[in-house]
């Protein structure tokens, strides 16, 4: 079909953007929500974006966020553009204007707060849009230590720093959708979140920032880790610890930050979190939010067991085998019996024989998996889930889907596989490759139904029908498989054997 240029055409409160049409899509690529964070806005909160002339193009991806090169989920060419000046958004919306406001999907992307940006391929969103008839967008936020360390210890009159500067660029972002969005087709009055691993950690944690709060109305997280934040001390430690790394002197910190370049706080900040973090602190997340208690008042678990988080409808699950990825490509959870060990040490020994007795065969490979994936990922979603269950709509699920060469590879159902069928992606190379033994129709009927909750999600404020909700009594929970059950409970011993235990806070 012709489309008229104006539908390409939108007003926005900093100017007008013209965007194009991409696989069945109009798109809108790399549009400001922010002031770039260079120079002495670097590290602190995001500034309101300033305005342009004419008609900007919108055609092309901003740059990435500083990161290492070495990860493969970077963007769409081999060599991306990264800068620090990476505060942009990416709007995706039916090739027919709409004529009534249409539900918006906001995505925040995984990558352990260290990796990742809007600009990958499985992220771009055009199946949700066209299936699910929705305006999508999806984020640049700041990673690494330029978006997920905390440097205010060493504020100075002269060079302050802001904390949570990273989930301070999400909220801003929020705030850019609320007030923008109507031009591109979207409902302001019905934005769902959501997000995978780091990004679901980043859903459940805006659940818990009060600014937050009137930018969105439901939230989906995929693979969250939701006990992923930690106070002050244990921040300023991994603060002193990257100085260290960089040899910088505390003394003269403030100014070595504002000058030091962005690929050298990448490179000490990946020798910190993959050498010094999981073997000091097994289980810890060192590039995450700090509960500085102003923007992140608390701890987000505890926000959520004593009914603090936003009553909001909220959809949440782990993978069967969370661990699996992590033990065979990037070890940094405590997934060997020495770093389960240390861990417990270090945080509450007493709860150790509980836990282990919990997982017969311990210390085998393939319990130490299962605690580590417990641990970090399926254990904090129940807390999650039985404190928002007291005060919102909650679903739980789990993902035990796999194909049979996932099976042969060891990895089952394991961590981010779910992010192509969430997007409608099954037939991205990844999962072509992990099909080569059959499971192909299984993958992509369960991709329409993985999607289609979220999909109801956001139009019809319910995940699907014969989904009950998660309540304490019965605890029910989703299982996604090859066909879809509902189970009450699942692991009722692991999660009494975890109860109490709270890890780093």
């Amino acid at each position: 079909m012709s489309l008229d240029i104006s539908a390409l055409e939108i007003e926005t409160a900093n100017g007008w953007v013209r965007g194009i049409v991409d696989d069945g899509v109009r798109t809108w690529r790399g549009i400001p929500y922010a002031e770039p964070p260079l120079g002495h806005l670097r590290l602190r909160a995001p500034q309101l974006p300033q305005s342009w002339l004419g008609i900007r193009d919108a055609s092309t991806f901003g740059p990435i966020p500083p990161q290492w090169r070495g990860i493969a989920l970077t963007g769409s060419r081999r060599r991306p553009l990264m800068s620090e000046d990476c505060l942009t958004v990416n709007v995706s919306a039916p090739l027919e204007p709409p004529s009534k406001p249409l539900p918006v999907l906001v995505y925040f992307y995984g990558g352990a707060f260290s990796s990742g940006s809007s600009a990958v391929r499985t992220y771009r969103g055009a199946n949700l849009v066209r299936t699910g008839e929705v305006v999508y967008v999806c984020l640049n936020y700041r990673i690494g230590a330029l978006g997920f360390m905390d440097f205010t210890s060493f504020s100075t009159p002269e060079r302050p720093f802001d904390a949570n500067v990273g989930l301070r660029d999400q909220v801003a972002a929020l705030a850019w959708v609320n007030q923008n969005i109507a031009a591109f087709g979207g409902d302001p009055d019905n934005v769902t979140i959501f997000g995978e691993s780091a990004g679901g950690i980043a859903v459940t944690t805006l659940m818990c920032i009060p600014s937050a709060a009137p930018y969105f109305h439901k939230a989906f997280a995929q693979s969250p880790a939701p006990s992923g934040a930690y106070y002050p001390d244990m921040h300023e430690q991994w603060a002193l610890d990257l100085l260290e790394i960089l040899r910088i002197d505390e003394a003269h910190a403030a100014r070595a930050l504002d000058s030091i370049s962005a690929a050298k706080l990448v490179n000490a900040t990946r020798e910190m979190t993959s050498k010094i973090g999981p073997v000091q602190k097994p289980g810890s997340l060192s590039v995450s939010p700090v509960i500085d208690g102003d923007f992140l008042p608390r701890h987000p678990i505890d926000t959520f067991l004593e009914g603090g988080s936003s009553p909001k409808p909220l959809v949440l699950g782990t993978m069967a085998q969370e661990g699996a990825l992590f033990a065979k490509l990037d070890n940094i959870l405590p997934s060997t019996p020495a770093r389960i060990e240390r861990m417990f040490a270090g945080t509450d020994p007493a709860a150790r024989d509980r836990i282990v007795a919990a997982y017969p065969g311990y210390p085998s490979k393939e319990r130490s998996v299962e605690i580590s994936g417990d641990l970090v990922f399926w254990y904090p979603s129940q807390m999650v889930a039985e404190g928002h269950s007291r005060v919102a709509p909650t679903w739980t699920y789990r993902y035990d889907f796999a194909t049979r060469l996932m099976n042969l590879l060891g990895f089952g159902a394991t961590h981010a596989f779910d992010v192509p069928v969430m997007f409608g992606e099954t037939n991205e190379r990844t999962m072509r490759a992990l099909s080569l033994l059959g499971g192909m129709d299984a993958l992509r009927e369960l991709s329409a139904r993985f999607q289609g909750s979220l999909i109801s999600l956001a139009k019809e404020d319910l995940p699907g029908e014969g989904w009950p909700e998660y309540e304490e009594l019965n605890r029910h929970t989703r299982i996604f498989d090859t066909e879809d059950r509902i189970e009450s409970d699942p692991f009722p011993e692991r999660r009494q054997a975890w109860k109490g235990y709270r890890g780093y806070v």
